[in-house]
């Protein structure tokens, strides 16, 4: 599998604008707006929470891909490229998981 899928999934999902709804459970989702997508994306977090805690790994495998497509749509809902995203992890490579939110509190 290629580390390009997610990059590959961004686009499928921004090209999934153009369908119809009743074709494609992504417009669905995009139509509904951001809240929607934001109330799914949570949705699935909370269910990788609970398999990390009490299922096996195929389960927690399986929901994590669920987290990722979602927050992909949320991201697509609100107009974010996911290359912005990255950008933005790719900025925080090498710093202190201390140091970034230190860096990001406000006095």
């Amino acid at each position: 599998m290629s580390d390009a899928i997610l990059t590959e999934l961004a686009a499928t999902i921004q090209a999934r604008r153009n369908a119809t709804a009743n074709a494609s459970y992504t417009k669905s989702l995009l139509d509904a707006g951001p809240a929607r997508c934001a109330k799914k994306f949570g949705e699935e977090a909370v269910e990788a929470v609970i398999a990390a805690t009490a299922q096996d790994d195929a389960a927690l495998k399986s929901e994590a891909a669920d987290v990722f497509f979602h927050l992909l749509v949320l991201l697509e809902s609100r107009n974010i490229p996911l290359a912005d995203v990255l950008a933005e992890l790719k900025d925080r490579q090498g710093t202190s998981g201390h140091a970034e939110k230190a860096a990001r509190q406000k006095p």
